[in-house]
């Protein structure tokens, strides 16, 4: 069959060159583990910050001090005044740092309320969010623990402290990623991003090396004049050993690191196997339609790129303008993300994920037109060369 001699052709090409599709094995697998060491805390811990303390009194030691126990910073250094934190901040040693003006425990005292200033680098964005964070919820709880001792004084007891200080209480329940863990919320969109942003290179690559080579003719007569089983077979050997990568990554993330599965293994395996196919028809796309090999491999890599703005985790898409929406469409990583929201996050049922299926399945008609066109420069070339 004309499929399985192109098949068995592009296995024998893999074995005489292993070099590209090794590399790009191992920059997945070093990305995996890039990613698993950096958030193996789940979010990070002890961000350095600083205390500006120009009051210098028990009270204003004590706050340090319970700053200096949070989990998620750690009091880097305590200055005297306002100009050598911000120098510190400026240099990078801190993401943040808290203000205690002077005179501050004499207005506990007096019953003003003291004004404190609280800095944050916004140029950091996860360190500088994490630091307010810490920073203004450990400000609350050192608010609420003055203004009980001052009702205390008062003689109200502490059920009327309560009301008075918490009059509706919060609870607050992250569904999805209830520990707040940043490996879960990156790994489980950015490492399928990856494989399929390298699976539309190495299709788009290996297209471009006929060219190259200049053995479009031997590779289209494997084919017997098929054009479409020609790219079919090129491609498929790409596709299993990717769709293998990317089962062995979900493998991993919601098996051994336990991340949060919801719905059911079988669908997420699907949803990867189609982002996989949906990636290598866009190579396959690509590679046939622009002649030029560097040029392809450009156009390709801009492509993939991109995919990782329109894939929505980042950046809400409905945020986005209406055309860059649109443009989302065109992107598999998209359809991968909404569904890895509905099975493994929300499991939302059958409904809300065939849509999405269907439009990594469309994908697949790109080969049509890949074909058309890699047939029409195949009898622009003979028509040139019978020229002359």
């Amino acid at each position: 069959m004309p499929l399985q001699r192109v098949i068995l052709r592009e296995l024998r090409r893999i074995v005489h060159n292993p070099r590209y599709p090794i590399i790009l094995t191992l920059g997945i697998v070093v990305a995996f583990f890039i990613f698993a060491f950096m958030t193996r805390q789940g979010q990070p811990q002890r961000l350095p910050i600083a205390v500006v303390d120009m009051d210098g009194t028990y009270l204003s030691r004590r706050i340090c001090h319970e700053i200096n126990s949070t989990p998620g910073v750690e009091v880097f250094a305590v200055y005297n005044n306002h100009s050598e934190a911000r120098k510190a901040m400026q240099r990078g040693k801190i993401y943040a740092f808290y203000e205690i003006p002077k005179g501050t425990y004499n207005d506990l005292l007096q019953f003003r309320a003291p004004h404190f200033v609280l800095y944050v680098n916004s140029a950091y964005m996860l360190a500088g969010t994490l630091s307010y964070k810490q920073l203004a919820t450990m400000g609350m709880l050192a608010a609420a623990a003055v203004q009980r001792e001052v009702y205390r004084k008062k003689g109200f007891g502490d059920d009327q402290i309560m009301g008075l200080i918490q009059p509706v209480e919060y609870d607050t329940r992250n569904i999805g990623n209830p520990w707040i863990n940043y490996g879960s919320y990156l790994m489980t969109t950015l490492i399928p991003a990856i494989i399929a942003f390298i699976m539309v290179m190495h299709t788009t690559y290996s297209i471009a090396r006929e060219r190259q080579e200049r053995s479009v003719k031997s590779w289209l007569r494997k084919a017997r004049g098929n054009i479409l089983a020609a790219l079919l077979g090129k491609v498929i050997p790409y596709m299993l050993w990717y769709s293998f990568l990317c089962l062995l990554a979900n493998l991993i993330m919601f098996g051994f690191m336990g991340f949060p599965m919801e719905g059911s293994w079988m669908l997420m395996v699907l949803n990867s196997i189609l982002l996989i196919v949906a990636a290598g028809c866009v190579g396959c796309f690509i590679g046939s339609c622009v002649v030029d090999p560097p040029l392809a491999m450009s156009v390709a890599a801009i492509y993939s790129a991109m995919s990782f703005s329109f894939s929505g985790f980042s950046f809400p898409i409905d945020s986005m303008p209406h055309v860059f929406q649109w443009i989302a469409w065109l992107y598999p990583i998209r359809q991968y993300f909404l569904n890895y929201s509905d099975i493994a996050i929300f499991d939302n049922g059958f409904s809300n994920y065939w849509p999405h299926f269907c439009i990594l399945l469309l994908f697949c008609i790109l080969l049509i037109p890949a074909a058309w066109m890699l047939q029409w420069q195949q009898q622009r070339d003979g028509k040139n060369v019978a020229k002359t």
